[in-house]
Order: C-alpha cells, then structure tokens, then sequence
C-alpha cells in the first residue's frame, strides 16, 4: 500500500505545474505543506480552488508574455 501511495506521490510531484512550489518559494515554506493547505481547502469547499489552480498554472506557463513592459526614462540610455 505505501509503495502505490509513493508512486502516486512522485506521479504528482513530476506532473504538477508549480503552481505549490512557486508558492512556496514567495511564501518561503515547503511546497509539500502548500500542497497540503491547497488539498484540505479543496477538500472543504468542494473542489473549487482546483479552477483557481488551473488559471494560476496558466499564468505561470505564459507569464513572459504578461510581462508589463518597463517604461523607459532617460536615465536608462
């Protein structure tokens, strides 16, 4: 039982989209506890914050293109 919990675990940990550990890393607490908060959220509000997880993965994949562009000055010839 503890090996199939382990590779589901590993499964989810390779596929993810970051969304957890990019957290984790702003927030500097592990990514598996921002997992953990993300899956007792989902489990209590019945699984809408999977569509929040969903947009905020997009964002992060496309993120070079969401960039604002940095106005020039003078200063920055």
């Amino acid at each position: 039982m503890q090996r199939v919990v382990n590779l589901i675990y590993d499964f989810f940990e390779r596929q993810a989209f970051g969304v957890c550990a990019w957290w984790g890393q702003k927030l500097n607490i592990q990514s598996s506890k921002v997992r953990l908060y993300f899956i007792y959220v989902s489990f209590i509000t019945l699984g809408s914050p999977l569509l929040i997880y969903l947009i905020m993965a997009f964002f992060l994949e496309h993120k070079d293109y969401f960039k604002l562009k940095k106005k020039r000055t003078i200063w920055d010839l």
